[in-house]
């Protein structure tokens, strides 16, 4: 496993640039993908509501907005260098107990 907030000392000034027109990139696709997952939410609240149960194709469309958006977090907020994929990538989101 990856920690994808970890602390990086290093970072490069050409990136803090390329960074700028890569977020707005990310950022264009996020919004899209953020309105059809909202769009997903209402009909969910409708489903559960309805039929007492969830939809399986609504829950994975929602989870994997909130993964895509977790896994570009580091970089559009400038803890790491690392250029996150424009597309979604599937990305596991796990709670640490202590």
């Amino acid at each position: 496993m990856k920690q994808l907030f970890g602390y990086e000392e290093e970072a490069g000034r050409i990136e803090l640039f390329i960074r700028i027109i890569y977020s707005f990139i990310i950022g264009i696709i996020l919004s899209i993908y953020g309105f059809i997952a909202g769009i997903c939410l209402i009909i969910q609240f409708f489903v559960i509501f309805i039929l007492g149960r969830r939809s399986q194709g609504l829950s994975g469309f929602i989870r994997g907005y909130l993964e895509y958006y977790v896994h570009i977090l580091p970089y559009t907020s400038f803890m790491t260098d690392e250029r996150p994929g424009i597309f979604p990538k599937t990305v596991g989101i796990f709670e640490e107990e202590a």
